[in-house]
């Protein structure tokens, strides 16, 4: 009997030790900005905008699309994301690093946005 509960007391002491030691995750993405796209007979809206957003925030971008593209975000991580010809496709991300960040389709060779992000 002593032994079970010395043997029991010993395990929740390791899972315990194993818990406080491990490293804590990192915080997910808070929500925030959303932008809709439309890429319509080789235009795109909207152009050039100007954005605002924090590091970690949570950036999803709607795009609703006649014609196959990639989507390029200048950022820290780098993110690309296949277009394709059809509405309602979602694309999200975050950036890690403050600073200016182009969000681009390749094909078009358009800037959407460009996303200032504060720290």
């Amino acid at each position: 009997m002593i032994r079970r509960i010395g043997s029991t007391i010993w395990v929740a002491l390791l899972i315990w030790g194993l818990l406080a030691c491990g490293a804590s995750p990192s915080p997910p993405p808070t929500a925030g900005l959303a932008v809709n796209v439309t890429i319509a007979n080789d235009q795109v809206t909207p152009s050039n905008a100007t954005l605002q957003a924090k590091v970690k925030e949570l950036i999803t971008l709607r795009v609703t699309s006649d014609a196959t593209d990639e989507l390029h975000v200048h950022s820290v991580p780098d993110h690309k994301f296949q277009v394709a010809a059809a509405p309602n496709q979602t694309f999200q991300f975050s950036v890690d690093v403050p600073g200016t960040v182009d969000v681009e389709l390749h094909h078009l060779k358009r800037t959407i946005a460009t996303i200032h992000v504060q720290p």
